[in-house]
């Protein structure tokens, strides 16, 4: 009896540990492309009901794509394997702009820059269910079910005011940024864990392949938030529309290292501080071309014969203060008398 009744969770166990994961992208754990510009706020969305057991919950996102920022609509998805947790990715201060850090799949949810991501990502862990064994339970209080067909849930509200960041910032660092720091463990849980899924990839894909999506379109405020399902060729986004040659024209003239403070407080470079002067704009120092001549034996008077310079040693004539020059060549002897 104990086989049977643990068998349906045994084969739940061998499906999910099955699927397949998506080769690293965007999506990766590592940081990925690097832009100037700073990401759209995140907007404010209605999750829609898990659909499936066990599925969880990956928070919509902006990426980088071939027009600019575009909004990943949060989605449903079944993890990899019984027991692991989503992550999401985050974007973060890195150098001279902002740096995609991907999301990832673990034991527990690790750090994802403090952003407020909604239904149980409030900055920071996870409020919205648990595991236990081999079955997810949600907490109702946070997270949207469809209970005709999931029944393992619970309510705790507690939680909420534990974890609740009602900041809709969607970058870490930098100016206006959250300002949370990871652990050492949250550090180590990152390295360590596993990419996304070939579902979340192809959410991703068809949403970088949607005009609508681009935050240069929808002005940061996507009409498309979430999706039940993940997008696929039998599931593309609704009133989908192709990326067109000005949107990504538009996408070229966006900076692509602006500093991660904002140009206002860029620290000033070769480009735009002020030229230090040259000999080109500083007024030429005296040369012997512009200076008036120092005395010289030919336009002095020669002191008479017997009698000392004047002291101080300035004005000193040539040949030992006697009065005659030296007699070095033959255009300069004194007139014959």
């Amino acid at each position: 009896m104990r086989i049977l009744r643990s068998l349906p969770a045994f084969m739940a166990a061998i499906l999910l540990a099955a699927l397949p994961l998506s080769s690293p992208a965007q999506l990766s754990i590592g940081v990925g492309v690097t832009i100037g510009s700073v990401p759209p706020p995140i907007p404010v969305y209605v999750q829609p009901a898990a659909p499936y057991p066990n599925y969880q919950w990956t928070p919509g996102y902006w990426g980088w794509g071939s027009a600019g920022y575009y909004w990943t609509p949060g989605v449903w998805v079944r993890p990899p394997a019984v027991g692991l947790l989503w992550t999401p990715g985050y974007w973060g201060a890195r150098g001279s702009g902002y740096g995609w850090n991907g999301g990832y799949w673990g034991a527990s949810v690790g750090f994802y820059g403090g952003v407020n991501y909604g239904a149980g990502y409030y900055g920071n862990g996870f409020a919205g269910g648990a595991w236990s064994g081999n079955q997810f339970r949600y907490n109702t209080a946070v997270t949207n079910v469809n209970r005709t067909t999931i029944h393992n849930t619970y309510v705790n509200k507690t939680v909420i005011n534990n974890h609740y960041n009602n900041s809709r910032v969607s970058y870490n660092g930098g100016r206006g940024g959250t300002t949370v720091k990871p652990t050492s463990g949250q550090i180590t849980a990152r390295q360590s864990g596993r990419p996304a899924t070939t579902d979340q990839e192809n959410q991703a894909q068809f949403a970088s392949s949607d005009r609508n999506q681009y935050a240069s379109v929808n002005k940061g405020k996507p009409t498309l938030t979430t999706s039940q399902k993940p997008f696929s060729s039998t599931n593309k986004p609704p009133n989908s529309a192709p990326v067109t040659t000005a949107d990504k024209q538009g996408a070229q003239k966006q900076p692509k290292s602006a500093g991660a403070n904002a140009p206002t407080n860029k620290a000033p470079t070769t480009q735009n501080k002020k030229p230090a002067p040259t000999t080109q704009n500083k007024k030429p120092a005296p040369t012997t071309q512009n200076k008036k001549p120092a005395p010289t034996t030919q336009n002095k008077k020669p002191a008479p014969q017997g009698q000392k310079p004047p002291a101080g040693g300035k004005g000193k004539p040539q040949g030992g203060g006697q009065g005659k020059p030296p007699a070095k060549n033959g255009n300069n002897k004194p007139p014959q008398r």
